[in-house]
This record gives structure tokens, sequence and C-alpha cells, in this order.
């Protein structure tokens, strides 16, 4: 049996071994979306597929990475998954994501027997899905590009040509597609290498029974935490825009959040079913965005460890945008994005002092492709774009910031979106009002202005824009998201959730959400709400119309005699 010191030893070798991962990835992926952004999830698995070590990244590939790992042993079983061996899994209702987020990994074997996987998750460019970039209007699987359901890539090391070759000859941009394939297979095999070195020193048992200390000390952080919430049965419901073909529709999602001495139970029953868009999720991506929420209220300061969760269960019902089946699609996985708010939303009613406002609820990417007229090629760039995250009870959300789905992720550069493809940023900054007013204010969104400089095609994923962002005892709602082609001039249209075709000299405004406010606006410090003004993120007027704060224009003093007149009156209201 180990002793303790040496079972931290090998997490942190674990841990060491997962960020390598990471590393090896960015320096050897083609697509800016992987290394410059971040959109991927690694991580280091036990033998039976439950993860011990992960890098950030997008929060729910690493769940989703086990989820995917344990469906490839159940399809191909334990002995097919050879030393040297590495598989690539892709079809959404066992990967848990749509089918350009590749899940590739690595079985790892040592003196003959299977200890573990090392698994990385990307967001490749193509893989013959019906439309270049990102499909918003698919009606079932088989318009969403090739499946691999968990085939080898390598075989006992050798590269299998087979499969490269399929995917040589289906993807519009095989070469960066491929890269990014093998940047994957290069970072699982750190993660094999690193992990067999740590049996290699200390012995397979020790790491055998690391693994399950890990788990077990994972398992125990989250009862203890969990004995520690209100309990009760809350309800909550929150709309994405539309399933990309019926666009003027809204799309329930309803939760129920039980929470007892033993589990928290997140029940999707009464969502939206038979979706005929690409918004629905594959289950294994439902549980990793529960998993988000249930590891945010009780384990937040300690890495991802599957033990995490084993208090935590998941009810969906088939054939419902919370649990796709075949052939139901799912390569918009927006829902995803928005879902774990509407947790937060019901277990707001029963913790208010633990749970914010909601943030600006998506994180607002913009897609650009075409064919670089600077050198004849094609093109694809992406960034996500930062929210202003929700009110609480101890201060104010956060101004400008990823979304919570993507605490690991970056926006893309605009020196690198500039010097990649035909567009100009014009400007980008804070959005000032955005953030729901409150006794503790909403953070501000941001709004990123693109001009293009030939004929592109922009993909404007964003899919709450029509309810706004809720807000917290007393406060006021946020400033929704949206995209605006030409904003401003008599072209101006909303392509929120659509995509455009660009001519030279158009341009595109992604205007971010802020978060919603907490408490009596009226009730916020005059001195705070001056601040506020005198950084940029309140106005003036609204500074008067919305908090009762009465400030001068140039000097941002606070007239505190107007201030209490005017605040009397809403309080005599």
């Amino acid at each position: 049996m180990n002793d303790p010191i040496t079972t931290e030893v090998i997490r942190h070798g674990l841990l060491a071994a997962a960020e390598e991962v990471a590393r090896n990835l960015c320096r050897t992926a083609y697509n800016t979306i992987v290394y410059e952004i971040h959109d991927y999830g690694v991580g280091i698995h036990d033998a039976n597929g439950d993860v011990v070590a992960d890098a950030p990244g997008i929060a729910v590939f690493t769940r989703g990475n086990d989820y995917g790992i344990k469906k490839a042993m159940e399809f191909l079983g334990r002995e097919a998954m050879g030393e040297d061996d590495v598989f690539i899994l892709n079809y959404p209702y066992w990967s848990s994501a749509h089918t350009l987020d590749t899940l590739v990994f690595a079985p790892i074997h040592f003196e003959g027997k299977l200890i573990g996987f090392s698994s990385c998750r990307v967001h490749v460019l193509d893989l013959m899905q019906k439309d270049s970039g990102y499909v918003l209007d698919s009606t079932d699987m088989y318009q969403e590009g090739i499946f691999f359901p968990a085939v080898m890539l390598y075989r006992k090391g050798i590269q299998n040509d087979d499969i490269f070759n399929i995917i040589r000859f289906n993807s519009r941009m095989p070469e960066r597609t491929i890269g990014d394939i093998q940047a994957q297979v290069s970072a699982c095999m750190s993660g094999r290498r690193r992990t067999r070195e740590i049996a290699e020193k200390y012995g397979v048992e020790a790491l055998n029974e690391a693994m399950g200390a890990i788990n077990d000390h994972g398992e125990r952080l989250a009862r203890r935490a969990l004995a520690k919430l209100p309990k009760g049965t809350w309800h909550a419901q929150d709309y994405v825009d539309s399933d990309g073909i019926s666009l003027d529709n809204l799309v329930e999602l309803r939760v129920a959040v039980t929470i007892t001495d033993e589990e928290m139970i997140i029940d999707w029953t009464g969502s939206a079913r038979d979706v005929q868009g690409p918004i629905n999720l594959p289950r294994g991506e439902t549980e990793a965005l529960c998993s988000l929420v249930f590891k945010s209220l009780t384990t937040p300061d300690t890495p991802v460890v599957a033990g995490n969760f084993a208090p935590l269960r998941v009810i969906t019902e088939p054939g419902s945008v919370m649990h796709a089946v075949p052939p139901m699609p799912t390569f918009t996985l927006w829902t995803g994005l928005l879902a774990g708010e509407v947790v937060l939303k019901a277990l707001a009613q029963g913790m208010p002092d633990r749970v914010p406002a909601c943030s600006g609820g998506d994180v607002c990417s913009m897609m650009g492709l075409g064919v670089n007229p600077r050198n004849g090629e094609s093109w694809l760039e992406a960034t996500n774009e930062a929210v202003g995250f929700g009110g609480h009870a101890l201060g104010d959300g956060e101004d400008g910031i990823m979304h919570f789905t993507e605490p690991g992720c970056r926006n893309n550069p605009v020196e690198v979106l500039e010097t990649k493809s035909p567009m100009i940023i014009e400007s980008y900054g804070y959005r000032p009002d955005s953030g729901g007013p409150g006794r503790n204010r909403g953070g501000v969104g941001v709004s990123r202005v693109y001009r293009f400089t030939a004929l592109s095609k922009a993909i404007c994923l964003v899919y709450k824009t029509k309810s706004k962002p809720w807000a917290l005892e007393g406060g006021a709602e946020a400033v929704s998201n949206s995209m605006i082609v030409n904003p401003g001039t008599k072209d101006e249209v909303d392509r929120s959730g659509q995509s455009s075709f660009l001519e030279a000299g158009d341009t595109l405004a992604n205007n971010t959400g802020g978060g919603g406010g907490y408490g009596d606006p009226f009730e916020r410090d005059p001195v705070r709400v001056a601040a506020d003004a005198r950084n940029g993120f309140v106005s003036i007027g609204a500074a008067a119309r919305d908090y009762g704060v009465v400030l001068d224009e140039s000097t941002f003093e606070c007239d505190e005699d107007a201030t209490a007149n005017l605040r009397q009156l809403h309080f005599v209201r």
C-alpha cells in the first residue's frame, strides 16, 4: 500500500504529464483554434477510462473524453486495444461532441498490462460535413461528416494509411486537418511516455493504487462539499434562440435540480423533443456540462478527477434536445454552452449567496472563411469572445472574460486574425451599459467590429440573443448578445445564429452580452457608480436612470443632493 507522500508525488507526475500533452499539442497543431484559442481537452485516465489528471482547455471536453473512451471499450473490448495502438473516435453519440471534435486516445501498457489511457480532443477544420466551416442547419447525422467509430490510426505503432487517405481525399482542408490529428497523436504519445515512466519508477501496483486514491480523495472532497449545500428541489427553464431550421421558434431547456445528503440530481425531463436542427446534445456532453456546474459548486479549487462526480446523477430523456439518439443532428453544440446556466438559475433559488446571476450566456463565436486574395489559398479562422459575468453576493461580475464553459481558453489575437485572413479589426473594446444594473453590477460584454477585404463567408455562432441574461435578488437583466452585419447603415441586419456571404468592405459587429445584476441597483454606493462611469462601464445617463446617481459629465463627481432626491423617488415608488 502506498504511503501518502508517494501517492502525492505520483499525482503531480500525472498532472505534469497532462500539462505536457497540452503543450506538445499547442506546439505541433496546424490550426489557430487549437494553439491560440486552446479549443482542446486532454487527460490521463486509469485503465477504466476515468480521468485522473487533465490540463485546462474546454472544460466539458475532459469529461467527454472519459465517456468516449468507455464507449470505445464497450464497442471494441479491452482486448482489442493493443500496445502502441492509437484510436480516433468522432461518432457523436459515443464521443460526446460533434464530428469535428475528434477524440484521439492511446491505451497505455506496461509489461503487457493495460494501465491507462492518454487522450486528446481538438476541433479539426473539415471532415466532409455538408458545409465548409460549421453546419447550422443539418437535419440528420448523415449531413455532418465522416464518422470514425473508434478506429485505429496506428496499430502497434504503425500508421494506418487507409484512415489517413480517407481523410485526405474527403476533407476540404486535408493538410491542416491531418496535421491537427497527427498533433493529437503526438500529444497522446507524450502522455503515454510519461505515464510509463511513472510506472517504471514506482511500479505498476503503486501507480494503480495512486490512481485509485486520487479518485477516492476527489470523491470525498465532493461529498464533503455537497453536505454543506442547501437541500431541496428547484426548477428553471431558459431557451436556445432556434434550432437552425425554424429560426423564429425558441427551443426550451427545462431542468429540475435536487440536492440530497447523498447526491445532486440534474433532471432534464420536459426539455424540447423532436428538435429538427443540429442543436441536440449527445448524452455524454450533457453529463459533461452538468459535471462542470457540479464541480464549480463543490471542488472548484482542485484539478478534475473522475471521483469528483461520483455524487452527481444526470437524468435525460432519449430523443430530447438533451439526449440525442441516431440519426438526430448534433453539429451545433451550443445547447451545451447555454444549458449550464439553466442549472445555475435553478440553484440560485436555493442558494442565492453562492450562485452568480447569469453571464452573457454564450461564447459568441465568429468564424470566417473563403479564399485569401494575398496567396490564393483557402482560409478559415475563428475566435470566441468574452462576455460579462453576473453580479453575485460578494461583488460585481467580471468584465469581459471567457464564458465559464471554457475557462482554459483564450480568444484569437487581432494580429493573428489580420495576418492569416482578409479581415481587419476596426474596433475592439468593452461594451458600455451592457452589464445588468445591481447593488453588485453585472460585468460588461465586449464589441469587436470586423471589416472584410475580400468576399468571405461569416458564420455567426451565437444562440442566446432573444432571452436576456437573468438577474438575482432585485437586480436588472443585462443586454443580450448580437451579431450585426453592416451596423449603422441602411444594409444593417442581425445575422445571429446564421451565416452570411460578405463582400469586400462589409463589416460585422460581434456584440457580447453582459452579466445580470445582483441586488437593487439603487442601493449601489454612488462612489462605485462614479468609478464605473469614469472607467467607461456605465454611461452618465445610465448612472441616473439605472442607479439613481447624478454625475457631472466632465468630472464624474457625484451630485449628492440630486442623487438623494432621485433615489428617494425610486424608493417611494
